[in-house]
């Protein structure tokens, strides 16, 4: 992907607006948005924000401005500013428009190749999803979510070391031990991982884990990507082939 970042109108692709890093983007009902979304359904008249992070100049986030009906990131209803990745889809109010963030080039890196094989393989109006096959047309939404993982063993055993600092009669024994876990829960609890979750028409969701975000987010744009071509390609009822 070229050019410069840019929000999407999902529904109207050819409407689209760039992002400029020295002014922030708002967008609402108020005429003087840089995205004014007047007729949207559950858009307050000041509802988001897009901008550049002040630490991080190549990093866009994403920002509610205290709407009514909320600003909803991957299917997440924001409570602070999150950052964005190529492809996130924003949609503002429970039903009301949606937007899909595009980074332009440069601004997302290449899906690691050195993973686990693709966890969705695509084949003609079929996803092949973690040993499911998903018809295209059924799939309600892809969207991926991030979260810390936590190591539960190194947490007990910071407890056990805690108690024997407290109760045991030489307790220096277990600094070393104490020391140690706690390192290690640093560690591994600063790590991340990405599910990607597929959920279909009737409810029903698929999920798979991924360590990298890049690859994560590979699939679902490419799922995603599967879905509005087999939106544009159904028929329209009333409308003869």
């Amino acid at each position: 992907m070229s050019g410069r970042p840019r929000l999407v109108l999902r529904d109207d692709p050819g409407r689209s607006v760039p992002l400029d890093p020295r002014v922030p983007l708002s967008i609402g009902r108020d005429p003087a948005s840089g995205l004014c979304l007047s007729q949207g359904e559950g858009v307050s008249r000041r509802h988001a924000l897009v901008r550049v992070s002040r630490t991080r100049p190549d990093q866009w986030l994403l920002c509610d401005l205290g709407s009514a009906n909320g600003t909803f990131l991957e299917g997440a209803r924001l409570r602070d500013c999150r950052p964005l990745s190529d492809g996130d889809e924003i949609r503002l109010g429970r039903n009301g428009p949606v937007l899909l963030f595009r980074a332009g080039g440069g601004s997302v890196p290449p899906a690691d190749r050195s993973g686990p094989p693709a966890a969705a393989k695509l084949r003609a109006g079929v996803i092949d999803f973690e040993g499911h096959a998903l018809p295209i047309d059924r799939i309600r939404s892809a969207y991926v979510r991030s979260r810390r993982r936590h190591p539960q063993a190194f947490s007990w055993w910071l407890l056990f070391c805690l108690g024997g600092l407290l109760l045991l009669p030489f307790p220096w024994l277990f600094w070393p031990l104490q020391l140690g876990a706690l390192a290690g829960w640093i560690v591994l609890g600063s790590r991340w991982e990405h599910l990607l979750e597929v959920t279909l028409q009737d409810g029903l969701a698929y999920r798979h884990r991924f360590d990298s975000l890049a690859t994560a987010l590979a699939h679902r744009n490419g799922i995603r990507k599967a879905m509005g071509q087999a939106q544009a390609s159904a028929p329209v009822p009333g409308r003869r082939p």
